[in-house]
């Protein structure tokens, strides 16, 4: 009820507004562009960046808040989907109310706004995924993952809309960074070593998995360590460490009560003409191949939920062993932003390799659902 009433306290008047900003068109970038825009005339550039975002955003939000108004089975009146919504809503009034930007005074104040906006959306993923948990519990038992279709392309496109939002918010505050490392572009590592990315989330991975069952199996990584090439860090670290943590709970699990010594995880570092390769391959036991066309929805998980209704969502966030069921599908959608691809071949009875494809040309536009 508490939900309902915060969205009455929005005025019709922009209501109607997000739905004039919602139909507009989107306009997306690569990861080169940014890379080149940001590397020339950082003064004016950031000023052009501010103006772009103030447009761009409301455009991109606005379509979010729409579509979170009309889900399917009920979704949109979920407790924690209403909490989302108005987050969307509040993020919209705040990038309108905001006057034209004019001079650099404009743009540090516009880049303040946004990046508070992009600290408020900070727990979307833990509460978007409570709520379609909350959904879960009111669904029919015997339906089929596949009759949700369009809970998942809905989930799909917000996913991505949201990469892509934090992406410009992040790229456009991190170029404020008075004293940027070596090679940095705002969120761009011109020189990014993917070797030294893997081996960082593989032991971040290990340190969880030691956490919660005691130990952990190796984890050995194989390719050039002096090879780099433009990417975003943070985004390759998130995806390793989904791709190692899963590999690491099915080889302990798979090997807790034997006397055999756990396998270790092994991840090679391919690097091609078109694409930079990640495989990671576990000994865990692989997955039915009746379970493969489940691994990228949003409704399954092998693991027990850690996701508590009663959690606080200011720390639902926190790394655990087995997620939500959204580790695997976002981490294709990171992979898909820059024009990549993730792929799961899984052997039952043996293990299971993950194929990360990262596009060394950074020229695909971004996706724009």
């Amino acid at each position: 009820m508490a939900a309902k009433k915060l969205y009455d306290s929005f005025s019709k008047t922009l209501l109607e507004e997000v739905q004039r900003w919602g139909s507009m068109k989107q306009t997306g970038v690569s990861l080169r562009y940014m890379l080149e825009f940001g590397s020339r005339f950082p003064d004016r550039n950031l000023l052009l960046a501010a103006q772009f975002l103030h447009k761009e955003l409301p455009i991109r939000i606005a379509r979010r808040a729409i579509e979170l108004q009309s889900l399917p089975y009920g979704l949109s009146q979920k407790p924690a989907i209403l909490k989302v919504r108005d987050w969307y809503l509040d993020s919209f009034r705040d990038l309108r109310s905001f006057p034209d930007i004019k001079d650099k005074n404009d743009e540090q104040e516009f880049t303040k706004m946004i990046n508070l906006i992009k600290v408020r959306h900070n727990n979307v993923v833990p509460t978007m995924a409570l709520g379609v948990q909350q959904l879960k519990k009111d669904l029919d038992p015997k339906l089929d993952y596949k009759d949700l279709d369009d809970i998942h392309q809905f989930l799909d496109r917000f996913y991505m809309s949201r990469i892509g939002i934090r992406m410009l918010i992040g790229q456009h505050v991190a170029m404020h960074e008075p004293n940027p490392p070596p090679d940095r572009i705002g969120y761009i590592h011109t020189k990014m070593s993917p070797v030294e990315v893997a081996r960082n989330a593989s032991e971040d991975a290990r340190s969880v998995c030691l956490r919660e069952y005691g130990s952990a199996p190796d984890v050995i990584v194989y390719g050039d360590p002096d090879f780099t090439f433009p990417y975003v860090p943070n985004h390759l670290h998130l995806m390793v460490f989904e791709l190692v943590k899963n590999s690491l709970r099915a080889v302990e699990e798979r090997f807790m009560d034997s006397d055999k010594i756990a396998p270790p995880i092994r991840i090679i570092v391919a690097d091609g003409l078109e694409d930079v390769t990640i495989k990671v391959s576990d000994e865990g036991g692989g997955i039915p191949r009746s379970g493969l066309p489940r691994i990228f929805t949003y409704l399954y998980s092998t693991a027990k939920n850690p996701l508590d209704e009663r959690a606080d969502l200011g720390t639902a966030d926190i790394a655990t062993m087995a997620g939500y069921g959204f580790g695997l599908p976002i981490s294709r959608l990171y992979a898909r932003y820059f024009g990549g691809d993730l792929q799961i071949i899984s052997m039952e009875g043996y293990g299971t390799d993950a194929y990360l494809h990262l596009s060394r040309l950074g020229d695909s536009q971004e996706p724009l659902p």
